[in-house]
C-alpha cells in the first residue's frame, strides 16, 4: 500500500491509453497530460510504459510507503526528499518500508509523475484506472487523492537495476532546455473548420504569441491573443449554425482541437467534451500534447503549421524515445 500524507494539488491516478470508447456517453479519455514523462517514469521502474501511476499539478504530494519498492519521478522540475535526503528525478530510486517521499512545488513545467514498480491497482472504471474528476471516477474515492487514503500496488516485475533516462531523451520542459530543440513552437494542423476563418486570421494565428490564461485546466487551455477575422462562410450560414461567426452546428471535437469561442482560443485536451457548437480551425496532434500538459499560466506559446505526415513522423520519433533504448544503467553512467 501507498499512503497519502499530503495530497499536493490535484494528485490523481492516470493510465494510458485512458478511457477509450465512452466519449459519446460523456467520458473523455483522460490519462496523463504529459504522456512522454509518464511513460519514461514507468519504464524506469520496470513497468509497462502505460501502467497506472500518479500525476500531480504544480505542487507534489507527500507519500508513505508500506512496502519496499522501486519508484521514479519525472516531469516538472521540483525539489524531492526521501525522508530528509534530497533525491533526483529521472532515475530509479529504492524505497524502504516506512519511508516518506516529499515533493515540492514545480519550478519549471506544470505536472509531475510518480511511478511505482507494479503500478497503482485502484479499481478500473469503464475499462480504465484514469481519473476523470468531473464525473467522480478514478483514484480511491472518485477524483483527486485525499489525506489518509491508501492506494493498492501491484506485484513488481523482476528488477532491471538502477536506471536513468538519458538527458537527450527527456522532454525539454524547462524553457532553457528547449533551445536544444530546433522546433520549439507547438505543432498544429489545419482543420477541421479552418475554412470558417479568413486567410489573414490563419496567418495571424501561426505568427502570433499566445498567453495561457489562469482559467485553464485538464479540460482546456484558454489562450489570450489577437482577435480572429472570419471568412464569408462564417456569416453566410443557415440559422441553425448560430449567430456568432464562431458558432457552428454541434459537431465532434478532436483531442487537441483548438476551439474558437467568440474571440477566445481554447485548446481541448484530455478531459475535454466530445462535441460542441464552436469551430475548430486548428488541431494540435498527439505528438505535441505533452507540451500543453506542461504549460503554466501566463506562459507564452507559439504554433507552427504541420501536415498529417509531419505529425505522424513526430509521433513515431516520440514512441522511439519512450522506450528502453532511452534508459542508461546508472552504475555505468556514474563510472
Amino acid at each position: 500500500m501507498l499512503e497519502i500524507l499530503k495530497p499536493g494539488l490535484e494528485t490523481t491516478v492516470q493510465e494510458l491509453p485512458g478511457r477509450i470508447g465512452h466519449w459519446e456517453q460523456g467520458f473523455p479519455p483522460s490519462g496523463p497530460a504529459d504522456p512522454w514523462s509518464f511513460r519514461l517514469a514507468n519504464l524506469l521502474v520496470g513497468n509497462d510504459r502505460d501502467t497506472a501511476a500518479l500525476e500531480w499539478q504544480f505542487v507534489g504530494p507527500a507519500l508513505r510507503f508500506h512496502r519496499d519498492c522501486t519508484i521514479a519521478l519525472t516531469g516538472a522540475d521540483m525539489a524531492v526528499k526521501l525522508d530528509d535526503t534530497p533525491v533526483p528525478l529521472w532515475q530509479t530510486l529504492r524505497v524502504r518500508t516506512g519511508q516518506v517521499l516529499t515533493c515540492g512545488a514545480a519550478r519549471t513545467g506544470a505536472r509531475g509523475y510518480i511511478a511505482i514498480a507494479g503500478g497503482v491497482q485502484t479499481p478500473a472504471v469503464l475499462g480504465s484506472r484514469a481519473t476523470f474528476h468531473m464525473a467522480g471516477i478514478g483514484g480511491v474515492s472518485g477524483g483527486a487523492l485525499k489525506n489518509g487514503e491508501r492506494l493498492p500496488l501491484g506485484e513488481a516485475a523482476s528488477s532491471r537495476g538502477l536506471l536513468q533516462v538519458a538527458p537527450a531523451a527527456r522532454p525539454p520542459i524547462d524553457l532553457k532546455d528547449r533551445t536544444r530543440h530546433e522546433e520549439q513552437a507547438i505543432a498544429a494542423m489545419l482543420g477541421p473548420n479552418d475554412s470558417w476563418l479568413h486567410s489573414d486570421a490563419i496567418e495571424m494565428f501561426f505568427s502570433s504569441e499566445w498567453t495561457v490564461q489562469a482559467r485553464s485546466n485538464r479540460t482546456g487551455l484558454r489562450l489570450t491573443g489577437p482577435d480572429f477575422t472570419f471568412s464569408e462562410r462564417a456569416y453566410s450560414k443557415r440559422p441553425e449554425h448560430g449567430r456568432d461567426p464562431s458558432n457552428i452546428l454541434d459537431h465532434g471535437y478532436p483531442l487537441g482541437g483548438i476551439s474558437i469561442a467568440g474571440q477566445t482560443a481554447i485548446i481541448l485536451i484530455h478531459d475535454a467534451p466530445s462535441a460542441g457548437g464552436f469551430i475548430i480551425p486548428f488541431t494540435v496532434p498527439r505528438c505535441d500534447l505533452w507540451r500543453l500538459g506542461q504549460a503554466r499560466p501566463n506562459e507564452k506559446l507559439r504554433f507552427r503549421q504541420v501536415t498529417m505526415n509531419d505529425a505522424s513522423a513526430a509521433r513515431r520519433r516520440l514512441d522511439e524515445l519512450c522506450s528502453h533504448q532511452s534508459l542508461v544503467d546508472l552504475a555505468r553512467w556514474i563510472a
